[in-house]
């Protein structure tokens, strides 16, 4: 590998600077494009670190000349410029895969991927790990980014990576030691063509390039996850992992049982995602007090079930993080007393029809809080007594706060894209936390 390739990234966010600075690290020759404005942090990064970049647009002849294009995993492959440096076979991969080329000699990989519950289970990995002693940085689609864990900390035992599809499907020769599928449900399902197959078989290219020693930890859902292992058929050694052996407070693994009772995490769902982070913890040698110990210590990042401290005998919760049907109905499901439910915003096509089993008889209330809440009137007239609209987190606060008793839950799970009325799912359940604080805390 010489110092004179050409490596052109495109997209300046946390992935794109954090790559460019790794490949001008290893000698190459380092240019940044991208079709926006950028993020000032990481374009500030690019300029400390001397590295020539451009905004509001694309040089084609100059991207078209590189050895190799690192792409930003939101640019679809549809894209104008991914489609021309593909028909002249110019490389483009991802961030993921470039950094893996630098991971120190004799690491563990760990790669997690998932439509829901990604997040916590790759935080409650390392914290297992980190709390047993192990060595051990969580990042990839949270976070610090894979090359910037390796630029900018000292050199890790084990790399606990939470992937995404649009990063695996930028990957060539990326091979985790363990990898972890949790589970497909339909998202994101206009960058693969609305077929559920090919988003499935995205999900699984994470273990395409494992070998014989290495671990696949799969879901027990024989339709549509079942199908893609089949398609995908991996070398590495299969391990289904079912939901027969936990419930809301308990997980078994190998005949031991773990307690989920003194720690946050909340509803099945998170018990599955336990048992997922259990099963990556025992392959990687920490023993099961250990594990029992992190467990009980583990605190849920926010916007993820985040339980919001107040003093007014109500849970509130924060869910902002569930923009799609699938994670809402997890936390709707954790929901064990009467409810009010805040829900809305940017729908993504959703079919709220299968909510309603959970609804009846425990939400009492529902506060839709979006610009256009016209599909969930529809769905949830009748099944839900009491339905109200707002257009703000703050509105949406003081309307649950009227309408919850002493032991209700407050659950926002918006069950859609924020984008509407927010900058972001953080924005939304920032704005959410802040408001239930200043009000009940």
């Amino acid at each position: 590998m010489t110092s004179t390739k050409s490596i052109i990234i495109l997209g300046a966010g946390e992935s794109g600077a954090s790559a460019a600075r790794l490949a001008k690290a290893q000698g190459f020759e380092v240019f940044v494009s991208d079709y926006g404005r950028g993020v000032d942090r990481f374009v500030a990064e690019l300029e400390e670190a001397g590295i020539a970049y451009e905004l509001g647009g694309h040089s084609e002849e100059r991207i078209l000349a590189a050895d190799e294009v690192i792409k930003s995993p939101g640019i679809p492959d549809t894209a104008p410029i991914i489609v021309a440096l593909r028909k002249q076979g110019t490389p483009v991969i991802s961030e993921i895969e470039f950094a893996s080329r630098y991971a120190p000699r004799g690491c563990k990989i760990v790669g997690i991927t998932g439509s829901n519950g990604k997040t916590t289970t790759t935080l409650l990995t390392h914290h297992l790990l980190a709390f047993a002693g192990v060595k051990t940085l969580a990042g990839g689609n949270l976070g610090d980014s894979f090359a910037r864990l390796l630029l900018d900390f000292p050199p890790q035992d084990v790399y606990v990576l939470e992937l995404s599809s649009f990063q695996l499907d930028g990957i060539v020769a990326f091979r985790p030691d363990i990898a972890a599928v949790l589970n497909i449900t339909p998202d994101h399902l206009d960058r693969y063509e609305y077929e559920l197959e090919k988003y499935a078989n995205a999900k699984l290219r994470i273990a395409q390039s494992q070998r014989m020693d290495d671990r696949l930890f799969v879901l027990a859902e024989p339709t549509v996850l079942g199908a893609a292992v089949q398609r995908a058929n991996p070398s590495s050694q299969l391990a289904t992992i079912g939901a027969g052996d936990i419930t809301e407070k308990t997980i078994k693994v190998e005949g031991y049982g773990f307690d989920l009772n003194a720690g946050q995490l909340r509803g099945k769902h998170n018990a599955l995602n336990a048992l997922f982070a259990v099963r990556i913890a025992l392959a990687l040698g920490v023993n099961e007090q250990e594990i029992q110990l992190a467990l009980n210590s583990f605190t849920p990042a926010p916007h993820r079930m985040e339980v919001v401290a107040t003093q007014d005998g109500r849970t509130w919760i924060n869910d902002s993080k569930a923009t799609n049907v699938d994670a809402t109905y997890f936390a709707l499901d954790a929901m064990d007393g009467p409810t009010v439910w805040i829900a809305g915003g940017t729908d993504k096509g959703n079919d709220y029809d299968v909510l309603t089993p959970l609804v009846e008889g425990k939400v009492h209330t529902l506060i839709c809080m979006g610009k256009d809440n016209t599909k969930l009137l529809e769905v949830f007239t009748g099944a839900i007594p009491n339905i109200l609209e707002c257009h703000s987190a703050q509105a949406a606060t003081v309307f649950a706060g009227h309408r919850a008793n002493k032991g209700d839950r407050v659950l926002l799970s918006p069950c859609c894209a924020s984008f509407d009325l927010f900058k972001n799912y953080i924005d939304r359940g920032d704005q959410f936390r802040a408001a239930v604080q200043k009000l009940y805390a």
